[in-house]
Formats: C-alpha cells, structure tokens, sequence
C-alpha cells in the first residue's frame, strides 16, 4: 500500500492514512476511544486501500460509529411524540397516613425525585409545540418503594369509555393514511367523522375545543390522573382518589390566531420557555391535590367516577393540597432521558392500587407492550432514567439487553440453595385492595355511563363569556375544514343537546339554512350546577411572574424610559426581552449603544405576553416602512396584550391602525403598563375579531 509524503505544517499531526488530525488547544481532553476502549488515532478519515482507493471492509471504526449512527432513532410514541422533559422533586406537606401505607403519601418533607414528561398528543416527535391538542402530564416518582407512574393528561377526562376503543380514537385523530395529512391537527374528516358518531366524546370535545389546548407555557398547566385509583391503609380498608396537578403561576392561554403565528416565529415555543425558566433558576412548581372519596359517597353521584369521560367537580368533592412539584433540572442528554423514558400506569407502589375503570384496565396492558415495542427489551426498566433509585431484584435474569450482571446458582423462588436470593415480604410487600365482584360476565357497558351530553353542558355554562365564544369559533374552524357535509351537521346535532345557543351559533359560522336535528340520547340531560373552577379566565393569577415583555426600540429611542420600563416588568417578576432591527442593537438617543435580545423579523410579539414602543420619530418613520414593525404592534393589539407607547411608538401605532383603548398606556407611566400587563384585554376581542 503506497504512502504520500506529509510536511511537518505546525499544529498538524502526519496521519498515514490520509489527510491530517488538527490538534487542539487549551488544555487535557478525555481520549476518544471505540465502544470497546480502543483509542481512535483518526476519527477524520476511514481506512482506504490508497489515497484514491476503495475503503476497507476491515475498517471497525468506521463500522462501529455508522452502525451506531444507523440505530439511533428508535420507533417514536404513536401518541405523545413530541414532549419537554424535566428532573424535579416532590414534596409532601400533608400526610394521607389513615387512607395508605404509601410512603411518598405519608412522609411529610420526604423529598423524592420525579421526572416529568409533558407532550402534545397527535403530533409526531418533529411537530411544533403550539398546535390545538391534548398535553400528556406524566410524573415519575423515583419513590422508596419503587417507582410510581402518574400518567395523566392536562384534562380530567378522556374521549372514550373503553380501551377497546382507543386505536380506533388515535387512527380517526392522526393524519389521514392515503395523503399524510395533517399533522397534529384535528381539523379534517377522520376525526370528526369518529367523533360524531360517539357520542361519548362530547364532554371531551368541550374541553379540546377551549382554551385549555391553547397553553400560553407548559409552567401554566394543569395536570390530571383521570382516572379514579384507590388508596389502601394499613387495615385494607380502600379509599376512591383523584389526582390533580395545579400550577403555581396560575393557568394562561394563548389565541388561536396568535398561536398559529407562534409555530411559525418559534416550532420549539414551550419548550425553549421551560429551557429558559430553568437556567434562569424560576424553577415551575406545581400543587399537588387529591379529591378522596368513598364507595358510598360516590353510588350518590349524579354520574359513574369509572368512566373517564366524566370528572368530579370541585364543589361536590373539595380538592385537598397535600404537596407539591419543583422540576429544577434539565435533562444531560435529551434522546437517553426525555426520549427512553417509559411511563406505564401498571407502575403503583404499596398503598396504591387501580379501580375498575375500563380505560385503566386496557392502559395497564397498553403503556407497557408499547414500550417493549419502542425500546425492545422486557428490560427497559434498567436504562437509567427508568430504573428505580430503591434497591430491587427479582429472578428475571435474561431476555434482550439485560444490562445488569445477576450473580448466583438459582433463579427461581422458592428456592432452598441459597440464603441471599430476593424472596417475597407478605408483612411489606404490594397488597391489592380486598374488593368483591360479581355479575355476569359479558361485553356491555354499564348503563351508568350511559349520559354524554350533562357534563359537556355543565363545562360549557360554566366558562365565561369570551371562553364560550373561544369555543364556538373553534368548532366553526376545526368544521369549516370537514369536507363532508353530513359530517358537520351531526356534529351540530350533537351541540343542541349541550347548548342551543352553541349548536345556533356553530350552525350560523357554517352558513347553515336550519338546524340539523339532534340525534337520540341515551338518557335525558341532566342540568348540573356550572363550575367556577373548570374556567381558565378564572385561574389566570393577577401576577407577571412567568410571563415575557418584550421592547420594541430603534436608534434614537429613549434609554431612560426603556431602562424604567425594564426594571419595572424586571421587578414585577417578568422575564424582557429588547427587540431592535438588528440584532448587533441600537443607538440610543444619548449616542450609546443598547444590545438587544432578539432581531425585529426574527422576534414577534407573539412571543411576548406585553410589548412596548419606544422609538424616535426618525425611528417611527423608518419602522412604519418596515411590515415586522406594523405586525409586531398590529398583533400585539389583536391579541388582546396591553402596550405601552411614547410620542414615536404611538405614531407607529397609527401606522399600523392600531386602536386606543384601556390597554394602550404611555410609556411613562410604567405601573399603569404592569398593572394592565397582567392579564389580557378581553374587552377589545369584539373589536379586532368576529366570533362566532
């Protein structure tokens, strides 16, 4: 094999295999190595015959590192796909001891690990962040006694009654098999075909089509179990429980028009904020509440608690906090942690055990077949982001990447041949709670779940004026793009059992002549009390904590007042952001310069929950030629933000026909500006909008 001559260039190392190995500076680095330990000379170059000759099968770096290369991506989630990932803790403030043996229940001021994993449900894992849909909300609690699973979403019901329903909701909600479209979307025909024909999810459609699946942040939600579990004490007596996640900053939406435009401006829009949140140190929180409940208390409920498309509402059974959530840090590596994460709601602890909920039955097989499917080993519960942080061992020796080293002659239990193999603890170990069943076995439903329309009702009277008109524009959108006629009108059938109100206003959006009939119900509608606390208006905090101001300036613009207004929203907990025409900054009316945050096209003000405009009158005129700058104000005034202006932000405010009202404030007065900051401008919507 022939060999070119290499000059000693300074910094460059001869390579005899071709090209040349560039030394770096700046002090000792690990050694690269294979996955074997062997220390790579070259990572450039691979093992060729000659310079210009084939490459060598015999090359194992390189076959190693392509291989590897090759087998990264694993099968994405069918659902869930596209999640933010976060390390936190859990800590109890109120003990549970006389309802469950659990520990993580009963320790108060125990400080147990979590990994929380929260998603959007139909999208793939490179979709956007900000489409209209579910967010998944799963906690891992790395407990003492094992680990424990809350996979729950951030609605408290579901779609369907069943599990044996689910691949058919999922394959009705996913782009359409014979064109690959849409993705993340539930604005076709598949989905709204199934939907219409079960009844069962219009409690459910409520939810989807308010502002709860439109997250100003994933700080900013709620968390629900969904499902009834039980909780089981020391005597095996058993206790009904619901779990609720709530955060601390308070619920927050977005507009649909302004979230659309976010996808656009930044795909990656929550997780970046909880990035951000984190490396600032404003560590998310979340209270964590139960609602407990007994067998007899719920046979007097208006409605079944085993079927997941019903919730328990607050009033009837009072929300207890018994601890709270901090997730305060971000994953090393995103594929090992937030992608081989599995979450399977069969992982309970002692203290802790399931209900018969239909749903929950079929999830208990479903979550852990799906991941023996994505990870591809029963042993996926020793990758480290799965594996308890308790001691365990069991028998269970074998089977595709077994990553552990299991030691001793038996494998088996009982066994007589070794003193310190695991053995069952009756006195410690998991107990199932002591229930009776009867009946005749059969596929029936039970006739009390047999009412569709009373809680869907009861949600939707229960939300404020702006949040009902939110959800009759969005059925008319999300109908609007139905191709199939018959199809809208079911829907809208459907709606005159929830509200005629709403099914007139629906009809009306879609051009309509006369109402279609309403199909049957299964039993007549209940007329239930309305909720105050299934609002999102009503859970926003009067606060900026959490929330992003951005400042639109441009040379010339006033310091001082920039710096004012800065510290102001700094001070009131907001996180400000200055956006210039370019990212190198601006010089300010003083002659010097202002870095800024982010570039004029490239930072909209849909990124932010308040702007202000402080521009010079030479920089009013030059922006007012410039559409990110008329769509930066326009947009802020559509969607509802409060903007605080000077003398040239107020001429570029008349640029873009942007009105005056409460929410328009002088850049001087920097408390009005936090005050009206704080929350958005619902009174202007009828003004910048039609709705439905």
């Amino acid at each position: 094999m022939s060999k070119e001559k290499h000059e000693n260039n300074p910094g460059k190392t001869p390579n005899p295999v071709g090209g040349e190995l560039h030394q770096i500076s700046g002090g000792e680095h690990p050694m690269l190595t294979t996955n074997q330990g062997v220390a790579l000379s070259d990572n450039q170059n691979s093992l060729r015959a000659n310079p210009h000759g084939p490459t060598l099968l015999e090359d194992f770096i390189l076959r190693e590192k392509i291989t590897s290369f090759d087998h990264e991506r694993i099968p994405e989630r069918i659902v869930h796909a596209r999640a933010t990932g976060v390390h936190g803790f859990f800590e109890l403030t109120t003990s549970l001891e006389q309802y469950t043996t659990a520990r993580i229940l009963t320790e108060v001021g125990e400080k147990t690990p979590v990994f929380t994993r929260i998603s959007t449900v139909a999208g793939g894992a490179g979709s956007v962040d900000t489409p209209r849909d579910v967010r998944g909300f799963a906690v891992k609690f790395y407990t003492k006694e094992g680990n424990w699973d809350l996979v729950g979403n951030n609605i408290p019901v579901f779609f369907i009654q069943d599990a044996i329903k689910f691949p058919d909701l999922v394959h009705a909600v996913k782009m359409e098999p014979d064109r690959g479209f849409p993705q993340s979307a539930t604005a076709h025909d598949t989905f709204w075909d199934y939907i219409s024909l079960t009844p069962e999810a219009m409690h459910m459609v409520m939810w989807i089509m308010s502002d709860r699946t439109l997250p100003r942040s994933l700080r900013m939600i709620e968390g629900f179990g969904v499902h009834s579990f039980r909780l089981i004490n020391e005597k095996g007596n058993s206790t009904f429980v619901k779990f609720h996640w709530r955060p601390k900053l308070g619920l927050q939406s977005t507009i649909w028009d302004e979230t659309v435009k976010i996808a656009g401006a930044d795909p990656d829009f929550h997780r970046r904020d909880m990035f951000d949140a984190i490396a600032m140190g404003n560590y998310p929180e979340w209270e964590f509440a139960v609602q407990l409940f007994t067998q007899d208390e719920a046979e007097k409920f208006p409605f079944d608690h085993l079927d997941a498309t019903k919730l328990i509402p607050e009033e009837l059974v009072p929300l207890q906090v018994i601890g709270r959530m901090v997730l305060n840090r971000w994953p090393d590596n995103f594929f090992a942690e937030t992608e081989q994460v599995a979450y399977c709601p069969g992982n309970i602890v002692p203290g802790i055990d399931f209900s018969n909920d239909p749903l929950l039955q079929g999830r208990l097989f479903s979550y852990i077949d799906t991941q023996l499917s994505r990870l591809g080993s029963p042993n996926f519960h020793q990758i480290p982001i799965n594996a308890p942080k308790c001691p365990f061992g069991n028998h269970q020796r074998d089977g595709h990447m077994q990553m552990s080293q299991p030691k001793g002659r038996v494998a088996y239990e009982p066994n007589s041949l070794s003193e310190n193999s695991p053995r069952e603890t009756p006195a410690e170990g998991f107990r199932s709670a002591v229930v009776s069943e009867d009946g005749e076995k059969g596929r029936i439903r039970a006739e009390s779940f047999a009412d569709h329309y009373s809680q869907a009702r009861q949600f939707y009277l229960s939300q404020t004026a702006y949040e009902q008109a939110h959800i009759a524009s969005a059925l008319v959108f999300e109908l609007s793009k139905v191709e199939h006629l018959h199809v809208r009108e079911a829907m809208v059938g459907h709606l005159r059992h929830i509200e005629e109100e709403l099914a007139k206003r629906v009809a009306a959006g879609l051009a309509f002549n006369k109402l279609p009939d309403a199909p049957v119900a299964a039993v007549p509608v209940k007329e239930m009390k309305p909720s105050p606390a299934l609002q999102l208006i009503g859970k926003m905090k009067d606060t900026l904590i959490g929330r992003a101001i951005g400042i639109l300036i441009a040379d010339g613009s006033d310091g001082a007042v920039i710096m004012n207004i800065r510290k102001a929203a700094t001070n009131a907990g907001a996180a400000v952001k200055i956006v210039a025409p370019k990212v190198g900054g601006a010089k300010l009316a003083d002659g010097s310069m202002l870095a800024v945050d982010g570039q004029l096209a490239g930072t909209p003000s849909v990124l932010f929950d308040a702007v202000a405009v402080i521009l010079s009158d030479e920089g009013a005129q030059a922006l007012s030629r410039e559409s990110a700058a008329i769509d930066f104000v326009r947009d802020a005034f559509g969607h509802l933000k409060a903007i605080a202006a000077d003398k040239g932000g107020r001429a570029l405010l008349k640029s873009a026909n942007v009105g005056q009202d409460a929410g328009v404030v002088e850049a001087n007065d920097k408390d009005a500006f936090i005050t009206v900051a704080k929350t958005r401008q619902w009174d202007r919507e009828k003004s910048v909008r039609t709705l439905a």
